[in-house]
């Protein structure tokens, strides 16, 4: 692995459900440091794609290649899975997935659920991984709320102990699906807060957001897509700015609704 190699890069990546295609060709990637947003209406591949990346669904065709390391996969078409679970498990790891609902263990305090993973799937020493669970409650903004459980938080307290169990994990990259959107206006400013500043310390981020001003704000490189294809992609000056396809101009426009 150089410097120059993407953390992670798709290839012409295919994902139906039975009949229906969902992903119908895309390729993309994400260098170090970088922040990739997907944006697109309802229904066009955005979260399936993510899911994809993350090895949460299986995809029929096409390459999912991290740091270098491509996926080994056994089967083709509907009956392809990762061959390899130590793999899979090494990527997951790698690649912290913040969820549109959250997720959080109702039965744990938030400490407890920061925590989780980096004892159990890591193995790593308890003092250590307490140590750095209050550090990134700390960093989004919430470390007077750890001995507290979820029910008793805001839904923008909720996501951000989400970011932070996912930077826990000390991944390569995070991936976040909708960040926002089940959050009220002024509890999701909480969250964008907290991943423009992620954004302003060069942290890789692969976005599916239907805030716009988000994916202009901190994104080098946003994703178009439409009915499973890029339709446009390019920095966020040019596909905001001046997008060439019709129907980015559309999805674009004030009275659209994804």
């Amino acid at each position: 692995m150089t410097d120059q190699t993407p953390v992670i890069e798709i290839r012409n990546l295919h994902k139906a459900y039975g009949a229906l295609e969902v992903l119908k060709g895309v390729s993309l990637s994400a260098p170090k440091g970088h922040v990739i947003s997907l944006i697109g209406s309802s229904g066009s591949g955005k979260s399936t794609l993510l899911r994809c990346c993350n090895l949460l669904e299986d995809s029929q065709q096409g390459e999912l290649i991290f740091n270098g390391e491509p996926v080994t996969w056994k089967g083709t078409t509907h009956n392809r899975r990762p061959a390899d679970a130590k793999q899979v498990l090494r990527i997951r790891t790698n690649l912290s997935m913040v969820f549109q609902q959250f997720n959080l263990w109702a039965h744990m305090t938030i400490l407890q659920n920061v925590m989780e993973a980096p004892l159990t799937v890591l193995r790593r020493d308890r003092a250590e991984v307490e140590k750095s669970a209050r550090a990134y409650l700390d960093k989004v903004g919430i470390g007077d709320k750890s001995d507290v459980f979820p029910a008793q938080l805001s839904g923008g307290q909720q996501q951000r102990a989400a970011i932070a169990r996912a930077l826990c994990m000390e991944p390569e990259a995070l991936l976040f699906d909708e960040p926002t959107s089940a959050l009220d206006p002024e509890l999701e400013q909480e969250v964008i807060k907290v991943i423009k500043d992620l954004a302003a310390e060069g942290r890789t981020m692969m976005i599916v957001t239907h805030d716009m001003n988000l994916a202009a704000d901190v994104s080098d490189h946003v994703v178009f897509l439409h009915q499973g294809l890029i339709e446009e992609q390019g920095a966020p000056e040019q596909l905001f700015g001046a997008p060439k396809s019709e129907r980015l101009r559309g999805f674009l426009s004030p009275g659209h609704v994804s």
